[in-house]
């Protein structure tokens, strides 16, 4: 008790750095748990009074060395916190103390440089992360997206994706992160997209309408690859964010067919009709056709779609089965067959152009993927 009475008089005279390393010691003695109960008291006490040192460099070197600890005294950890940012720093970096309460309230008044230190804590909860993604800076969201131990809500990458999807550095670590739902990554697609198709560069070497229509192919196109990543658990919901963004367009169906992405399609005409998933395998697996194109206008695709998608789903039933190699290049061409649309026969109706333009789209999407897939094993040999 006589030291630490000694002491306070003492910090009355000293320099602020002999100030500053009696602090640190001081606090490592209190962690330390040897002093006896009269001693810690005192000791407590000492380290509160501390607080109201005019020195930054003093309340810095006693937010250091309590900043580790469970043990810490938690007024002193409290009003450190909330201390000028460099003496912050440290206990809202790192300090076990602070509760998730006490980092939300920390996070909602606004300070970005607190926001920043907060998101990059080890072991961040989902409370902490939601309240970040819901009101943190642009720079706090970027530290919590690149974070891996952060435990962070799917409605938080939502949120983050909403508020600050147009930084182009967080789309980037979003997409990078395998903790992202499918329904996200699929929204920084078609933000990149639209970034491009507004690009001024891209406008006035191809106009408004060519670039309107380049980034709808394009994110039709990486929509497709997406499904590829996909975890099977996840179409449900990918399917969903889909409808909701009104992206289930009769185009979008045909190149999921042609691509032979059928239980996602299964998906898609769970959702679109209201029939449950395994009447739907089972007729995909093994329907007859009069019962598929029943299925297919119940989804409400029009009577013309109907014979190229039941010619593509006997195909891949085929490839399934073992009995046939083939891929979205013969499977379009055989779609285009079946509507009388390949080279040598007579033209579609004109009901049917539009869907011949589109066969023909994705068969010569599937032509240059193959030739650069050979050229590339070529290079390689």
């Amino acid at each position: 008790m006589q030291v630490v009475q000694h002491f306070l008089k003492w910090t009355q005279t000293a320099k602020v750095a002999e100030r500053a390393g009696a602090a640190a010691a001081l606090a490592r003695a209190y962690l330390d748990g040897e002093l006896p109960f009269e001693d810690r008291y005192a000791a407590e006490a000492a380290l509160t009074a501390l607080l109201d040192d005019p020195s930054s460099k003093v309340r810095s070197a006693l937010a250091e060395a309590l900043s580790m600890s469970r043990h810490a005294p938690v007024q002193v950890v409290a009003a450190l916190a909330a201390d000028q940012p460099d003496v912050a720093a440290p206990i809202l970096a790192r300090s076990p103390v602070l509760s998730d309460p006490d980092l939300i309230d920390r996070v909602a008044d606004g300070r970005g440089g607190t926001q920043h230190l907060i998101a990059r804590r080890p072991q961040l909860s989902m409370s902490v992360s939601a309240a970040i993604a819901e009101v943190g800076s642009l720079e706090a969201c970027l530290a919590l997206a690149e974070n891996p131990s952060a435990d962070i809500a799917a409605v938080s990458f939502r949120r983050m994706i909403e508020r600050h999807g147009s930084n182009a550095p967080l789309r980037e670590a979003l997409a990078a992160d395998p903790r992202l739902p499918s329904d996200c990554r699929h929204v920084l697609l078609t933000q990149l997209g639209e970034a491009l198709r507004d690009a001024p560069l891209v406008r006035a070497l191809v106009g408004a309408a060519r670039a309107e229509k380049l980034t709808r192919d394009a994110c039709i196109r990486a929509s497709l690859t997406l499904i590829e990543t996909i975890d099977p658990e996840e179409h449900g919901a990918m399917v969903e964010h889909l409808r909701i963004r009104g992206d289930l367009t009769t185009s979008f169906i045909v190149r999921l067919v042609a691509h032979g992405k059928i239980d996602f399609f299964g998906h898609v005409l769970m959702t679109l009709t209201g029939q449950p998933l395994a009447r739907i395998s089972g007729l995909l697996v093994n329907g007859r056709d009069l019962a598929m194109a029943a299925l297919l206008q119940k989804a409400g695709l029009a009577k013309p779609v109907h014979r190229p998608v039941i010619r593509a789903l006997s195909v891949w039933r085929e490839v399934a089965q073992g009995k046939r190699l083939a891929g979205a290049q013969e499977v379009s061409w055989l779609m285009l067959e079946s509507i009388g649309a390949t080279p040598g026969q007579s033209g579609p109706v004109q009901d049917a152009a539009e869907l011949a333009g589109l066969l023909r789209s994705i068969h010569l999407d599937a032509l240059r993927e193959n030739a650069r897939v050979q050229a590339q094993a070529i290079a390689a040999a």
